[in-house]
């Protein structure tokens, strides 16, 4: 027998906020008696940032749904671009926390503004933002982008990703130095003297370095390296900085087209 069949929905549905996601698309499929509370905007609402109508203020096309549980899950399919187009906000879907992308045009490229003959913005179309960054040719690489840790979920770890494609033809890209650090906490000195090896390179080459970090697929297309990661307290710790760099060998580097910085919980 389904005891909870019983129980008031409104009963129902507080015993569900007080669980994830997940657990309550499990209850609803097991047991009768969670169905019809597994809808109700009481539970979304628990699962949805606490800042969410602050974040849906800021989207670039104003999105209107008839429940919290749609407006979950579209969050959860398909991030949707707020400032201007500046960033990308999605939330992961088994915990709710807050996913954000930065572009690529919020980025701080070196040698990115106003120099065609090194780097040139274009469309793309598997892009989620209007431009991305091509790289032509630079000896200097070096890629940062900041967020501050207000915006992000708290007690919660994050993961640090350059998205990217290589176009034909790339060079010069097999081997780069990258970090996460806390702007106040950290200096740039310190933090290079820390960082990760990194490839932006899938197959394997002659080096000698150890533990250098490779590229993964990602679902839509694109290509992700892990630059770091860290915990995120109370979102009071100010600015996060992620940073790519190749500014020791300067030889030639060319083929890169970066989408943006994906800050993602673990």
């Amino acid at each position: 027998m389904d005891y909870f069949q019983l129980l008031p929905e409104g009963c129902v549905s507080d015993i569900l906020s007080f669980t994830s996601p997940k657990d309550v698309a499990i209850s609803s499929a097991t047991s009768r008696g969670f169905s019809s509370a597994a809808e109700s905007d009481v539970i979304w609402d628990k699962f949805l940032p606490d800042d969410y109508e602050d974040v849906v203020s800021r989207y670039v096309s104003p999105w209107i749904f008839p429940s919290k549980k749609e407006l979950y899950f579209s969050l959860c399919d398909s991030p949707v671009l707020m400032d201007g187009g500046k960033l990308s906000f999605s939330l992961e879907k088994k915990t709710g926390k807050k996913c954000f992308m930065i572009s690529a045009r919020e980025l701080a490229i070196s040698w990115g503004v106003d120099t065609p003959w090194y780097w040139e913005w274009i469309s793309h179309p598997d892009s989620r933002f209007s431009e991305v960054a091509h790289l032509k040719a630079v000896s200097w690489l070096d890629i940062r982008g900041t967020i501050g840790t207000e915006m992000l979920s708290k007690r919660t770890k994050y993961g640090v990703y350059l998205v990217f494609k290589l176009v034909e033809g790339h060079e010069g890209l097999e081997i780069a130095n990258a970090f996460v650090r806390f702007v106040n906490r950290v200096s740039d000195q310190e933090a290079e003297g820390r960082a990760s090896i990194v490839s932006l390179v899938e197959k394997k080459f002659r080096s000698r370095k150890r533990n250098v970090k490779r590229p993964q697929k990602r679902f839509d297309g694109w290509m992700e390296i892990e630059l770091g990661n860290f915990f995120n307290d109370s979102g009071e710790d100010g600015d996060i900085e992620a940073r790519l760099m190749e500014i020791t060998r300067l030889h030639g580097k060319g083929g890169l087209i970066v989408q943006g910085i994906e800050f993602r919980p673990e």
